[in-house]
């Protein structure tokens, strides 16, 4: 009886030091103490001011907003401010055009016009104009425009090229070859190919509000008081090209030379002559203008004639019909029908024997 040490009962847990094994691998370090809610006084501290043996701690700020924010929480939060902020840094420090940026400013033009060398010549057969002289190997209409092959650029997909390619013949075709633009005063199927920015001005240049740009440098339209088509049919030769502007900016370049057969209004069996326009047009395509199938018309250089060379350009054209002549002469002929031709930066002299018949 002297010597035992544990209780009759045994060790509780059936096991010597059970009690303690079961909360031996727990260790209550200073944290878990400081993060305790209640606090349990001293005997020394219960003897003299107090008769309760816990009180409730004031929670520490930094801990319970730690408790409050789960970890995941306040990771899942840092990643999108992370975000948010990259964002803000490359929209701003962007090195590249943007979309929107590409339709900014109006399109660079510059319209020429190209007087003849004594009177302008004329036949009642339309068909002699076109076939006897050096317009007979020209295609017709949207035939003539060829698109070269499609092929993919370092930045840009095959598909993104055709795309491109196609929309730059659809506006050449809608603002050079349509009869109902070319003297009809019609206009929405060029317009519907522009964006929102280049619809503005377009809608200023038709109305002589466009400043620096010139209703000329859109489409190709003829004063419908003077003139009108002997034949809507266009004949046109010319080529397409096409390269990166930047590594997010296509560019479609193209040098084609229309020529028309017109009249005077309401003189049907009267004489035709034959008038030739030469654009040089340049297209920017972004990433939004090939989802869109929109184009952005960057520049536009014409060559037009047989015209007088005072005539204004702005709006329309004025051609000279056939047995007309313009009161000044130019002695620097240019060869209209040549895509390699000269671009005066006034009027220039229509070589006697382009936009004539043979014989």
């Amino acid at each position: 009886m002297a010597g035992q040490a544990d209780p009759p009962e045994g060790v509780p847990g059936g096991a010597p030091g059970a009690g303690d094994e079961e909360y031996r691998s727990i260790v209550f370090d200073e944290s878990f103490v400081n993060a305790a809610r209640l606090q349990e006084f001293s005997a020394d501290e219960r003897l003299t001011d107090h008769t309760v043996a816990v009180r409730d701690r004031e929670p520490d700020p930094g801990l319970a907003l730690v408790r409050a924010v789960p970890k995941q929480g306040l990771a899942l939060a840092m990643i999108i401010l992370l975000a948010f902020a990259a964002a803000i840094y490359l929209g701003a420090n962007n090195p590249y055009q943007s979309p929107r940026s590409l339709a900014s400013g109006r399109p660079a033009g510059h319209a020429v016009a190209l007087v003849p060398d004594g009177e302008v010549p004329g036949e009642i057969d339309v068909e002699a104009l076109f076939g006897t002289g050096p317009v007979r190997e020209f295609g017709v209409g949207a035939g003539g425009l060829d698109l070269p092959d499609p092929h993919s650029t370092e930045h840009f997909s095959r598909e993104q090229v055709l795309t491109a390619l196609t929309l730059a013949k659809e506006y050449l075709t809608a603002s050079a070859l349509n009869p109902d633009v070319l003297v009809g005063g019609a206009y929405g199927d060029v317009r519907q190919l522009l964006g929102e920015e280049q619809q503005r001005q377009f809608d200023q240049a038709l109305v002589g509000e466009g400043g620096a740009s010139w209703a000329t440098d859109w489409l190709v339209r003829f004063d419908a008081g003077r003139v009108e088509l002997a034949d809507p049919h266009v004949r046109v030769s010319g080529v397409f090209t096409f390269g990166e502007a930047t590594e997010d900016v296509l560019e479609i370049a193209g040098r084609h030379v229309f020529v028309y057969a017109l009249r005077a209004p309401g003189e049907l069996g009267g004489p035709t002559s034959l008038f030739g326009v030469q654009r040089e047009v340049r297209f920017l395509f972004g990433k939004e203008e090939l989802r869109d199938r929109t184009v952005v018309l960057r520049q536009a250089d014409t060559l037009a004639g047989p015209m007088a060379c005072e005539v204004d350009l702005s709006l329309e054209f004025h051609p000279l019909l056939a047995g007309e002549s313009a009161p000044q002469q130019v002695n620097a002929g240019i060869d209209l029908l040549a895509l390699d031709a000269d671009r005066p930066v006034l009027c220039g002299a229509l070589t006697p024997s382009e936009l004539t018949v043979d014989r």
